[in-house]
């Protein structure tokens, strides 16, 4: 108990863990805090900042732990978006369907971008992940069927079909939003710690040592690269039923440059960076827009 003791006083010797759990906490207790104090819209306002920190906790798998700096990676967000709304228009609003399609589209465009991407280093890298997810951004700036520029609306959100667990219901929209982000963060900290973390990480620092000892470096990299596809993916998904709206805006080159942003502004290489540098980022961006 005593060595536990001690890693916890040594951690809260660290602002930025501090600063980390007052973030948790803020987001654990907004649903009941909010209400409360009459501010109800800040429900919206931090489920948003989860969203986008789950797709900066994405980013920060490949950028920060694996120096693959992708300027399209809100690509995937977008993907996982237009899944669920382009399902729904159809009349698809079960979630055991649109949800895995989401991610399985979002990780095969991964895999085919990914593909491409590596093969290339440093500006030609970012260029070309850059040029790829514009590609899919004018398709869907083309898609008049799906609202072209002006967006798409979902009318339904996705059913799980299960008695008393509704995304329609604020709260419970909230806290899945919660449990996904607790959950990238547990994912991305479990790779980061396995033999895979490792190799990823040795090759950021030296590619040509590791290749040297025979450790296939480009397929670790394009497994991460898939893994943060997914995960951006599921990002996309929850955004799409929190606004329950999806437009070419949300994989635009812009979006990835403040998801980018977003995890220097947090920490590269933190577990919990790319998440308070969502949860600044994003904030600032509402007190200077209100």
């Amino acid at each position: 108990m005593q060595k536990y003791g001690r890693r916890l006083m040594g951690a809260l010797r660290n602002p930025a863990n501090v600063f980390t759990a007052l973030v948790l906490v803020i987001f654990a207790l907004t649903p009941i805090v909010a209400p409360a104090l009459d501010e109800s819209f800040y429900v919206i306002v931090f489920a948003r900042i989860m969203i986008w920190g789950i797709a900066a906790v994405s980013v920060n798998l490949i950028m920060g732990y694996g120096g693959l700096i992708s300027f399209g990676h809100a690509v995937y967000l977008g993907i996982g978006g237009y899944t669920v709304g382009i399902l729904a228009f159809h009349g698809v609003t079960s979630a055991w369907i649109q949800w895995p399609v989401a991610i399985g589209l979002s990780g095969l465009v991964a895999l085919i971008f990914g593909a491409i991407s590596l093969r290339t280093k440093g500006v030609y890298f970012i260029m070309i992940t850059l040029a790829l997810a514009q590609m899919i951004f004018f398709l869907s700036v083309s898609a008049e069927r799906y609202g072209s520029d002006d967006g798409l609306s979902i009318l339904a959100r996705s059913d799980f079909g299960v008695s008393g667990f509704s995304l329609n219901d604020k709260t419970t929209m909230y806290y899945t939003i919660f449990a996904f982000l607790l959950a990238s963060v547990f994912v991305s900290w479990r790779l980061v710690q396995s033999r895979f973390g490792t190799v990823i990480r040795a090759a950021k620092s030296n590619d040509p040592r590791v290749q040297s000892i025979g450790v296939a470096a480009y397929r670790y990299r394009l497994t991460a690269f898939v893994i943060a596809g997914m995960m951006c993916g599921i990002a996309g998904l929850l955004q799409a039923n929190l606004e329950s709206f999806v437009s070419p805006d949300m994989m635009n080159w812009q979006r990835s440059g403040e998801l980018i942003f977003m995890v220097v502004l947090g920490g590269m290489s933190t577990l919990f960076g790319p998440v308070t540098g969502a949860f600044v980022f994003l904030m600032l961006s509402e007190i200077l827009a209100g």
